[in-house]
């Protein structure tokens, strides 16, 4: 769990804020990039709320930028009179070269850019973490499961192990 600001509001201070658990799961990450969000005030009231779902989002290239497509952050039920799109597509901020190196990638085919989380850092800026993923088969998902088991039953025994001497 995030750690929470201080005053008891229940509001994201630094940490993250929505995860796409099966991003990973689905996708091999071959590399990771931090980008900035550009939001309204709304939205990212919204996201320290700590109720946006980025699962079924991707990022994509419109006129030689990248945006967050589908994500999904609730209108903020603060009072505040602004709205805004849940659904809108929402532009990410990188550096030239790593938008250049990003949309190189993507260029190439089964690579594709997959939201992995949006959290707040230590400034308590809104950051996303891009995954550079290429696409696992049915076989590689029961090999990720089975070794994921295995590493388990393994610690398992390992501390069973210790407890005996």
């Amino acid at each position: 769990m995030a750690p929470k600001s201080k005053g008891g509001s229940g509001m994201i201070s630094t940490g993250i804020a929505a995860q796409n658990r099966k991003g990973r799961f689905n996708y091999t990450i071959v590399e990771t990039v931090e980008a900035g969000l550009v939001l309204k005030g709304p939205e990212v009231k919204s996201l320290r709320m700590g109720r946006a779902t980025i699962n079924e989002a991707y990022a994509g290239e419109r006129n030689g930028e990248l945006w967050l497509i589908n994500s999904y952050i609730p209108e903020y039920q603060g009072g505040v009179l602004s709205r805004f799109e849940p659904r809108a597509p929402r532009k990410l901020l990188l550096h030239k070269k790593q938008l250049d190196k990003l949309l190189g990638e993507v260029a190439r085919d089964g690579v594709t850019l997959v939201p992995l989380d949006i959290h707040f850092n230590s400034r308590g800026l809104a950051k996303l973490t891009l995954g550079v993923g290429e696409g696992r088969k049915k076989a590689d998902k029961r090999h990720a499961i089975a070794e994921r088991d295995w590493q388990r039953d393994k610690a398992r025994l390992l501390r069973s192990k210790g407890r005996e001497y």
